[in-house]
């Protein structure tokens, strides 16, 4: 396996990415060659892959633990309800019993359960008929006609804009604390308001586009992070919530919901006339979105937060998944706290995640050197986690949006994730292009691309 240059705020940090590398090139080096399929089955979407196996012989107890890790990766990039499993029986019962609402994988099971309200599976399958990718885009976004609202929901900001014919006229940002609020109307009341002096700046409002952290289907929330605090008994006010939103403020316009991560892709496809691109918005938590070499938003979850790519057995766990070494606590600013406190940089408890974040920032303007090797580790975290992700997106293509790459925290991210594709992998590190777009850009990028995702005229 490829040596890893140690981290000193991080030394165990073992990426999964090379353990998939070491794990394929001892399958490459077998006598008995053997491959493991995987399907992942979303109504009538079908994603499937294969990886290559070692011998049964020489499979380690972290091929073992990174085969469970690879599902969990597909079944979180892809998003479905039944997983199909061609690989040898002591494999497949591993992830039949993972997978299962008794096993170590619930949250998983359980998740995907109330997305698509249907009960979770794992079936063993040889059917090739199984494995067929049967995938789908739709095309939507790009539309500049008009007066537009573009509005982008956060876990520590919310930012939107007034559009008009493609030129941003108006912009502005608020912090707010949606993750710690039970009370529906503080969220509604929120959005309310930022539809509200958006559109004060447009002659009239012919569309709304809504960015925003968590999992939508036909414009209403199915899980999302934002609304965590809001008890059982307010659910159908949650899920419907956009929709009300602008009703309450702008009548019966066009409107579209769509995940974060996917409008972060959209905002760098537009901006940097490229297709084929991933998009990760490294802020609260992980957000990403692919852009596919069509143009088009996929309908891939792209929950890249939920994605394991530290393989350390005592990696940092994710209070809400229950799991370890997910992208959620490596690639956001949970991230730049963590790894602050260890570095012996004092942040004062009363601080709110976001205040904590522009404290640590403002030291590094400042040249502190334990600020500075905050994010320099975190730039180590993206570089791996790239090297893993690129063996399922395939991407041409590279943006860094969010909070926690602002400023020049930003520049040590994206040099030190460009120094670990250069020595992991130099191919790849030649041909990807990865970009940070400018300040405004990172800040309100992704409203403005909200803006453009109603097409005027359509009917919802």
């Amino acid at each position: 396996m490829t040596s890893l240059p140690r981290l000193p705020l991080d030394p165990d940090f073992k990426p999964i990415a090379l353990i998939m590398k070491d794990m394929m090139e001892q399958a490459q080096s077998s006598e008995q060659k053997r491959v493991m399929r995987i399907a992942i089955q979303q109504e009538l979407r079908v994603c499937a892959h294969w990886i290559p196996l070692p011998d049964a012989c020489t499979m380690s107890s972290d091929h073992d633990r990174f085969i469970e890790s690879y599902v969990k990766t597909l079944l979180w990039l892809y998003g479905g309800h039944t997983i199909y499993v061609d690989a040898p029986e002591r494999i497949f019962n591993r992830i039949k019993q993972a997978f299962s609402l008794s096993g170590n994988r619930s949250f998983d099971v359980k998740f995907m359960s109330q997305i698509y309200q249907r009960p979770f599976d794992v079936i063993k399958s040889d059917d090739p008929m199984r494995f067929e990718t049967n995938d789908q885009s739709s095309s939507i976004g790009r539309h500049m006609d008009g007066c537009r609202i573009g509005f982008d929901a956060g876990g520590s900001d919310r930012k939107v804009s007034a559009v008009m014919n493609g030129v941003v006229i108006y912009s502005e940002e608020v912090t707010w604390s949606p993750k710690t609020e039970s009370d529906p109307n503080y969220h509604l009341e929120g959005i309310m308001s930022a539809l509200s002096t958006a559109g004060s700046k447009l002659p009239r409002v012919d569309a709304v586009g809504i960015s925003s952290a968590g999992i939508y289907i036909d414009d209403e929330t199915r899980v999302a992070s934002l609304f965590m605090s809001v008890g059982p008994s307010d659910v159908d006010k949650v899920r419907t919530i956009y929709r009300d939103a602008v009703r309450n403020t702008w009548g019966d316009v066009p409107f579209v919901v769509v995940n974060d991560g996917d409008v972060t892709a959209l905002s760098g496809s537009i901006g940097l006339n490229r297709n084929n691109i991933l998009g990760i918005a490294m802020g609260t938590s992980e957000a990403a979105g692919y852009i596919n070499p069509k143009g088009s938003i996929t309908g891939w979850l792209n929950e890249l937060a939920f994605v394991p790519i530290d393989m350390n057995p005592e990696a940092v766990r994710d209070e809400w998944s229950n799991d370890i070494g997910c992208g959620v606590k490596y690639l956001s600013q949970d991230a730049v706290i963590r790894l602050s406190k260890r570095a012996g940089i004092d942040i004062n408890d009363n601080l709110t995640a976001a205040q904590s974040l522009e404290y640590v920032q403002k030291l590094l303007r400042e040249g502190n050197r334990e600020a500075e090797e905050v994010f320099k580790t975190i730039g180590v975290y993206l570089g791996y986690a790239i090297l893993y992700y690129h063996h399922f997106y395939g991407m041409d293509a590279l943006l860094i949006l969010g909070r926690v790459t602002s400023g020049l925290g930003g520049d040590l991210i994206l040099s030190n994730a460009k120094a670990v594709l250069e020595h992991e992998n130099p191919s790849l590190f030649n041909r990807l292009f990865i970009t940070l777009p400018d300040e405004k850009s990172r800040r309100i990028g992704q409203s403005v691309a909200a803006a453009s995702l109603p097409k005027i005229g359509g009917i919802k």
